[in-house]
């Protein structure tokens, strides 16, 4: 009767509305729940139980159990055939519950209590679907064992599972499917940018190409004229004569487009027209041309001609810096011209030093300088008087050619550097400094050397050989540093300046250094490969190869500490002569002062602390900043001499502030900072 009553009820919450849908289901399955379990839990009430002189082992009553809940079922949904399908959503709901279903208790031993329910509850539903089972003829006894026969609505169900598995399998067959096209299509997506990107860009893979930046579209552009070329070589090979013409016409219109922008900023308006127009043409002209062996020896040829444009370009370049370093700017040589004018208007008793007895005091700190500029050697005097202790005990030996020899008077007689001495003298009157005596003035007569000079066209004046072309390797100026005991007879320690330094410290510490028997005091300069003997002398000469180490460190002219009695001693000069006439050819080294000083004091020069001289101003830009100031010597040695529009203007006034821009004769020759 409860039975009847439950499928009353069930038939009246199907026939209901469908707007309680979700309650309706509910309600059914709560009712089906309690029809399927009501029997269990009377029997369990009346006491049954597992009689425990059972003979079966555990592991059979575990299966006899299993099967005979499955029986049940199956009696159960006969019962209900109409409900059939509902009976077995409860049963798979059943099974989904995971932890929290019957058979994991079971499994997991949770609770000996729950076993013996669980045991009870099965038995009672074991007897119950025996006796519907027999009452229906599912079952059949034979010889005490039990044969299975399956019923048109097993049979039924069964083909319903086959089926659902099938179409849960081509489900996820279609997802998996679905997924393999998603990626197949974001891949020929990105195919398609990173081949658009080629035509264009064919550094794409480069870091910086993958962020915008202020010039993003003027490479682009420039890219795609750079393809375009390559695509114009194809298709004269391959008559395509109009999409010749094409990209040509696309060419000259991207080339005035770009004309001299260097940012986006600068490109006009109709830029990304241009842009859009190029890259169709582009795109044109890949599908009519491309040829991955074409293209690559297309762009090969380009890149082969640009490295020869570069190199031509590159020699060019030296070849002017060379030229605009040797060349004296147009106010220096306002301001020498108007010195020299104004000196020979004074009369020969203003021209005259005071202090001339200091010259010749080797208790006093004495420098030697020899320059053809003016303004240069004013900034020497000046940076090193004014960070000097006692201006007084200071003097300085000034040596330049008749051409500036009366305006470095001049200067020096309007500006006197405090209590510090000044001697001006002049190289063209040092009588003992001739071709007899020295090397250099007699190679510099012979006919080789004015060839090698004065004739741009020798083969021997590539861009590497450029540098020895400057004038200064023709003065006596620069050689006269070899000469220091037959200038300065009567002194012992004399400290030698460029005229490309300025001094930020006081200098008078360094005749206190002991030089340990050594003539030169200078500032190494080599690091792990480079400024080394090796780099300065040619080693394929026997010569050098017998006499001197290839790894020796180099040292630096323009700050040198020379201690004469020692020069004299050793006999320094006659070291220089020999070495300078054995290389009338120049196969030892190149022309210049600096490899012949690393011969001549070869063993002989006494390392100084780094502190004392920074080189590099003149063509390193990278210059720890720290450095320079903790410096007491900085040297513009290079090109970028500070008083040329070359300098680099990080550096320039270090050497600026040294300078009276107001003064008169600055003022009427136009130098300002």
């Amino acid at each position: 009767m409860a039975l009847k009553r439950g499928l009353s009820g069930v038939n009246r919450i199907r026939g209901g509305g469908g707007g309680g849908g979700g309650g309706s289901r509910s309600a059914f399955i709560l009712l089906v729940f309690f029809c399927v379990f009501a029997p269990l839990v009377f029997f369990v009430g009346r006491g049954v139980y597992i009689d425990s002189s059972n003979d079966y082992s555990n592991d059979s009553v575990k299966q006899d159990l299993d099967w005979r809940e499955r029986l049940a079922m199956k009696s159960l949904r006969s019962l209900f055939s109409k409900e059939a399908s509902v009976l077995d959503v409860i049963t798979a709901s059943t099974a989904d519950l995971g932890p929290f279903s019957l058979d994991s208790f079971k499994k997991n031993n949770l609770s000996a209590s729950y076993r013996e329910v669980d045991t009870s509850v099965r038995n009672s539903q074991n007897q119950t679907t025996s006796s519907a089972l027999n009452a229906k003829g599912d079952i059949t006894s034979k010889g005490g064992s039990h044969q299975k026969v399956e019923t048109p609505a097993k049979f039924y169900r069964r083909q319903l599972r086959e089926k659902r598995r099938e179409m849960r399998a081509n489900e996820l067959v279609k997802r998996n499917v679905d997924t393999i096209l998603k990626l197949e299509n974001a891949a020929i997506e990105r195919s398609k940018s990173v081949d658009s990107a080629v035509l264009g860009k064919y550094s794409i893979w480069r870091r910086e190409n993958e962020n915008d930046n202020s010039d993003s579209n003027i490479r682009l552009m420039r890219d795609q004229v750079i393809m375009a070329r390559v695509y114009c070589g194809i298709a004269k090979l391959k008559n395509k004569t109009e999409l010749l013409q094409e990209l040509q016409a696309r060419i000259k219109d991207s080339q005035r487009v770009l004309a001299e922008a260097t940012t986006d900023a600068d490109l006009p308006r109709s830029a990304h027209d241009k842009l859009r127009d190029m890259g169709q043409v582009l795109s044109k002209a890949k599908m009519q041309l491309y040829d991955c062996k074409l293209v690559t020896g297309k762009l090969r040829a380009m890149l082969q001609t640009a490295d020869e444009q570069v190199r031509s370009l590159k020699k060019q370049s030296t070849f002017l810096a060379q030229l605009a370093a040797k060349t004296i700017p147009n106010p220096i040589h306002c301001l020498s011209m108007r010195l020299t004018i104004d000196y020979y208007l004074l009369s020969p008793e203003k021209r005259k030093f005071p202090r001339r007895e200091n010259r010749e005091n080797p208790n006093l700190y004495h420098y030697a300088l020899f320059s053809d500029n003016v303004l240069a050697a004013s900034v020497v005097v000046n940076s090193t008087i004014m960070n000097a202790k006692d201006p007084s005990k200071h003097v300085f030996h000034l040596v330049t050619d008749k051409l500036n020899f009366a305006a470095m008077n001049m200067w020096f007689l309007l500006n006197p550097p405090g209590k510090a001495t000044i001697h001006v003298e002049n190289v063209d009157e040092f009588k003992w400094l001739n071709s007899s005596y020295c090397p250099v003035l007699r190679q510099l007569e012979s006919a080789a050397m004015k060839e090698y000079y004065f004739k741009a066209d020798h083969p021997s004046s590539g861009s590497s050989n450029l540098k020895y072309r400057n004038p200064k390797y023709l003065s006596m100026l620069n050689h006269l540093r070899f000469y220091l005991p037959e200038v300065y007879p009567k002194l012992n320690k004399i400290l030698f300046l460029d005229d490309d330094i300025i001094v930020q410290k006081d200098l008078t510490p360094l005749w206190e250094v002991n030089l340990n028997g050594k003539v030169n005091g200078a500032v190494e300069t080599c690091g792990e490969s480079f400024h080394r003997f090796d780099k300065y002398l040619n080693f394929s000469n026997p010569h050098i190869a017998r006499n001197f180490n290839p790894n020796a460190c180099g040292w630096a002219y323009g700050m040198n500490m020379f201690d004469l009695k020692e020069w004299k001693k050793r006999d320094i000069t006659g070291i220089y002569h020999k070495w300078q006439n054995m290389n009338e050819n120049r196969t030892l080294w190149k022309l210049g002062t600096l490899p012949p000083g690393l011969i001549t004091f070869y063993g002989l020069t006494h390392p100084l602390d780094k502190s004392w001289h920074v080189l590099g101003l003149g063509y390193n830009p990278s210059i720890a900043k720290k450095d320079i100031q903790n410096a007491a010597v900085v040297h513009y040695n290079g090109n970028m001499k500070p008083w040329l529009e070359l300098a680099m203007s990080k550096y320039r006034p270090y050497w600026t502030k040294y300078i009276k821009f107001d003064h008169p004769y600055l003022r009427r020759c136009n130098l300002h900072e």
